[in-house]
């Protein structure tokens, strides 16, 4: 019969409708790079000039289209360029681009006054201690910043950061460029064997989670790690107390439901957050002040004692009571929130 090898054959007016596909679906691919940034996008000839078909592949590359839009959104707002970036993944040219930000927030916005840097060892890394305050590392910034600035190291410390920040969208390569690093025993270890000062926060997510009624009473200590971590690595212990941060962001009461929805642990309710929107996030420009104690004498201590956990509780509540002994002097000093 006339039809009967014809069965397959593609039906007339399918051709026009692929080549109307193929079209559309590059012209789409050009626009995604034109609108990220991608150079090697060649402009068409004409405004509204008719695209033509001389390049279109045979088959078109879904799989490329997928995986080019998903780079391209993990990507957003990022720039490729050579750098010096260490294995914890601190980025010298990131820093320098933001020390103008860094050094307005110290000295304008929130006015940070640094009390003690001189009881830090300018000859070995350190290891200091301090109390957590609010949601964001601002505390761990401007420490660092601190630190950096006015001793004569001039070495950069590294904070440790929560599990939970780490994990938002765009944190951890921000974050990490800026010299924030993962809270764990391992990368602390590492971090200070290399030579590097290390800011931890034994608080954690306790402290961070604080409503503005506990405001500056420290929570308990984790199992001893900063202890375990200055004695093993033969470093000066030193306490910290931070004071302005909490009213930077003063949690009313936290929902714990919505927060499921984004991955969080819950989701703190501010005099400006939720009700303003990603405004609401920006910090308020209370007065800081940040007092560095004298290290912890641990230097008698053998690697072997901290097997007795009685005696890493004792050391461990020891250094608690001296960072809030700092807390409330600062607090004495400062005469009001504002400054």
């Amino acid at each position: 019969m006339a039809g009967s090898g014809t069965g397959s054959a593609t039906p007339p007016g399918e051709d026009e409708e692929l080549e109307v596909l193929h079209l559309a679906l590059r012209d789409l691919r050009r626009e995604i790079r034109l609108r990220t940034g991608d150079a090697s996008v060649a402009a068409p000839d004409a405004v509204g000039a008719p695209a033509t078909t001389t390049d279109l592949p045979e088959e078109f590359d879904w799989l490329g289209l997928l995986q080019e839009l998903r780079h391209r959104l993990g990507t957003l707002g990022m720039v490729e360029r050579s750098g010096e970036v260490d294995e914890f993944g601190m980025d010298d040219i990131t820093l320098d681009r933001s020390r103008v930000l860094l050094d307005f927030l110290m000295d304008r916005y929130f006015r940070v006054e640094v009390l003690g840097l001189d009881a830090l060892d300018p000859e070995v890394p350190n290891l200091l201690v301090a109390n957590r305050s609010g949601l964001l590392p601002y505390d761990g910034l401007m420490l660092s910043h601190a630190v950096e600035r006015w001793h004569p190291r001039r070495e950069r410390p590294r904070f440790l950061v929560a599990d939970w920040l780490i994990t938002l969208p765009f944190a951890q390569p921000y974050l990490a460029r800026l010299g924030g690093v993962r809270a764990c025993r391992e990368n602390a270890d590492r971090l200070l064997r290399k030579g590097h000062s290390v800011i931890a926060f034994p608080e954690g997510e306790k402290g961070a989670a604080k409503v503005f009624a506990e405001r500056y009473a420290l929570k308990r200590f984790g199992r001893g790690g900063v202890i375990r971590a200055a004695v093993e690595n033969r470093v000066p212990l030193v306490p910290v107390g931070i004071v302005g941060a909490e009213e930077a962001h003063p949690i009313l009461f936290k929902a714990y439901t919505p927060a499921r929805a984004v991955g969080l642990p819950f989701l703190p309710v501010t005099p400006t957050f939720p009700w303003l929107g990603p405004a609401g996030l920006l910090p308020f420009p209370t007065k800081w002040i940040v007092k560095v104690g004298e290290p912890i004498p641990l230097d008698d201590l053998e690697v072997g004692a901290l097997d007795d956990e009685l005696l890493v509780s004792r050391l461990t509540e020891e250094l608690r009571g001296c960072i809030q002994d700092l807390v409330n002097d600062a607090l004495e000093r400062r005469e009001s929130v504002w400054g």
